[in-house]
């Protein structure tokens, strides 16, 4: 398996990512044909997700993939929920201490 990194294209990524949701979903020991049935996608669209020939996936049917196999959790590793700002903390303490402050952002 190859890394995915800002140097690899739109198209490279989904290729990866297609060869290793392959991977994972013969691990798990399902066919394609289970996958289409429990995602509601067609056998064709996983297998062209799986063979890098269809690189144009939507973004739902990418995480209808994952749920099949128990992995939309991982969502939220590729874009976490971002930490608040040190400003942000500084402004809420502010409000906290003074009571009437308010912080627009």
């Amino acid at each position: 398996m190859s890394s995915i990194d800002k140097s690899l294209s739109g198209h490279d990524i989904i290729q990866e990512l297609g060869k290793r949701f392959a991977q994972y979903r013969k691990r798990m020991k399902m066919t394609q044909k289970q996958v289409a049935e429990q995602s509601g996608l067609s056998v064709f669209t996983i297998s062209g997700f799986e063979n890098g020939s269809q690189t144009g996936i939507s973004l739902a049917a990418y995480i209808r993939l994952l749920r099949t196999l128990d992995m939309v959790e991982l969502m939220d590793q590729a874009l976490p929920e971002l930490p608040e700002s040190p400003r942000e903390a500084y402004y809420k303490s502010l409000k906290k201490n003074s009571g009437n402050y308010k912080y627009n952002n």
